[in-house]
């Protein structure tokens, strides 16, 4: 989880949802998605259309989960080492363009994450759209991965990432998360995503 060892992030991730959560679901995502490619390897060599079609779901779900917590360990980082620290320069600039204050922007965003729904799981994004160069909010369900926009941040709202410790109450998680937030690698995305669209 991108160097961070399990206890890090405490007391807004436990220890315990940490280690379950990479080890044993995204570890499954890993896993499916290798089944997956195997899969489809084979039926491309078969030149099984029908069964290449049939693996898509199961590639996007798995493939998704990968991508998805890949990119969210990233997004994470010890109060000791940054996270939860303000994000500042043009990363702030533009939140505000879009947003108002950071607050605003936060209050925004968690009340668009906690309603996502897809078997009451899914993700939170704050993406870069490259047409209108600006930052919005997207919701996805399930694993479903951004493709839409550059993914900048993303948070986990399958209860998985909350419920060992937050129960059912994911509105107190997304509370506690900004407190983790790793905003460097935010803006260092933001300005790859701007440099890349010029």
């Amino acid at each position: 989880y991108n160097g961070v060892c399990v206890e890090a992030l405490e007391p807004f991730i436990s220890a315990e949802i940490m280690q379950i959560h990479h080890s044993k679901h995204h570890q499954a995502y890993v896993n499916g998605l290798n089944m997956a490619e195997e899969k489809f390897e084979q039926a491309f060599k078969d030149k099984d259309v029908t069964a290449q079609i049939a693996i898509q779901s199961t590639l996007k779900f798995n493939g998704g989960g990968h991508v998805n917590h890949s990119l969210f360990w990233t997004n994470l980082a010890p109060t000791k080492e940054g996270g939860g620290e303000p994000p500042k320069g043009a990363l702030l600039s533009a939140i505000q363009k879009e947003f108002g204050t950071l607050d605003e922007f936060i209050s925004k965003f968690n009340t668009t994450t906690a309603a996502v729904q897809g078997l009451r799981s899914g993700w939170g994004w704050l993406g870069y759209n490259k047409n209108s160069k600006r930052l919005e909010i997207v919701t996805l369900p399930n694993q479903d991965p951004l493709t839409t926009h550059v993914p900048l941040l993303g948070i986990d709202v399958w209860e998985h990432a909350y419920y060992l410790q937050y129960k059912n109450v994911r509105p107190d998680y997304l509370k506690a998360i900004w407190n983790v937030v790793n905003w460097k690698t935010v803006a260092e995305r933001l300005a790859k995503a701007q440099s890349s669209s010029e």
